[in-house]
């Protein structure tokens, strides 16, 4: 599976086996590397990311035509919803 973050700043592709942890390289974004799984939870995709920080990771869901997208670090949450444009 491939997840793609493109933005103005920068841009940063993801490429994974559903399942299967990893090594995700994130120097590019934030300096830092960090073993990392995803997996299916019923319609969510879900990453866990095990690092220096706990509680680390994101959850990606449908909603009609809305993406949303829910990370997580420590006890922080932060909350997305993004609406396709026509």
């Amino acid at each position: 599976m491939v997840v793609r973050t493109l933005s103005p700043f920068r841009n940063y592709v993801m490429e994974f086996e559903v399942g299967v942890e990893f090594e995700e390289d994130l120097r590019v974004v934030d300096g830092r590397k960090c073993q990392t799984i995803v997996t299916w939870e019923e319609e969510q995709l879900v990453c866990v990311q095990k690092g220096e920080v706990p509680n680390r990771g994101w959850r990606h869901w449908m909603e009609g035509d809305k993406l949303h997208l829910e990370l997580t670090a420590k006890d922080a949450v932060c909350k997305q919803v993004f609406k396709k444009v026509r």
